[in-house]
């Protein structure tokens, strides 16, 4: 089955499935398991200008309903990966989109301009405003409307269409979105995963004494970083909600749907709240040939539906 294409703001893709950032590596990993070139797109893992190394181990663990990790954006740099990652997803005929952070509006900037002279298969950058595992997207971007406006004014440099990604932890996320938008996003990702927390409730210390209170026991956090973000099924209701909201309040913009996707049909409900494609990322890892099973699964019940045309049920939830 031929999947259905969509239209990305100017972009036309192929197919409205595509990977997320930070689930199908920097490169062509999921190469073994599917033909990228049939994806909307491959949305590879956020970049920094220099090469970052993330924050410590232990950095998953799963959850009763998806997982939560604390990777912390590491990655080889965008020299280091145009140079020797994009290579070899272009050697698989993919339409890639790079996806880019920064502590600040300058390196935000920086890693904008280093992408300006990638070839024209890079169809796209994601700007990933909404990290939880950084201080950068956590207390700051993706939480105030000057500087969401500001970051998204300072990427034009990468001369594509930009895509703001942003968190579902805001006040009021239309306002974010707006501007967003107003800052020059073609599209807006909703959503990146929530903050949150798991406890170690085993006590480490050697043979405590049964005296000792609690609280001078060695409890610690599962994850290396403390906290981390929370994807998967647990996120699905709450970034369905997010798109229904912002597509509600901005019809004409264009959103790509991301959280907790493992079937066609979560697929289908992120379309029908008004999503214009969608992002598969944490059913990866559970198994690496997911998303193309969204996608046939998804095209399966566009046919169920005598859906011909994917703007007939974008934002048909009544």
């Amino acid at each position: 089955m031929k999947p259905l294409g969509t239209q990305v703001g100017s972009l036309t893709l192929a197919s409205p499935v595509m990977t997320a950032s930070g689930t199908a590596g920097h490169a062509a990993e999921l190469a073994p398991y599917g033909k990228l070139a049939h994806l909307g797109a491959v949305v590879v893992k956020s970049l920094h200008a220099e090469p970052w190394q993330g924050n410590p181990a232990p950095r998953l663990a799963p959850l009763e309903s998806g997982m939560i990790n604390s990777v912390g954006l590491q990655g080889p740099g965008i020299e280091s990966w145009l140079d020797n990652d994009l290579p070899n997803l272009l050697a698989e005929a993919a339409t890639v989109v790079a996806s880019i952070w920064g502590h600040t509006v300058t390196e935000f900037a920086r890693a904008a301009e280093m992408l300006a002279a990638a070839p024209a298969d890079v169809v796209a950058v994601e700007v990933n405003l909404s990290c939880p595992n950084t201080d950068a997207g956590r207390h700051t971007f993706a939480s105030d409307p000057d500087a969401t406006k500001a970051v998204m004014e300072a990427t034009a440099a990468c001369n594509r269409p930009r895509w703001a990604k942003l968190s579902p932890m805001v006040a009021n996320i239309c306002d974010i979105a707006a501007a967003a938008i107003n800052g020059g996003a073609e599209a807006l990702v909703l959503t990146n995963t929530m903050p949150g927390i798991r406890i170690n409730t085993s006590n480490i210390s050697a043979s405590p004494s049964p005296d000792d209170d609690a609280k001078t026991r060695s409890f610690s956090p599962v994850l290396g970083a403390g906290g981390g973000g929370v994807s998967g099924a647990a996120l699905h209701p709450v970034a369905l909600r997010v798109v229904h909201d912002v597509h509600t309040a901005m019809p004409e913009v264009p959103i790509i749907g991301v959280g907790g996707i493992s079937i066609g049909e979560h697929a289908a409900e992120f379309i029908l709240a008004g999503a214009c494609a969608v992002q598969v990322g944490t059913a990866t890892f559970a198994d690496p040939r997911a998303v193309w099973k969204v996608q046939k699964q998804l095209q399966r019940w566009f046919n169920r539906h005598a859906i011909t045309d994917i703007s007939h049920a974008i934002g048909a939830l009544q």
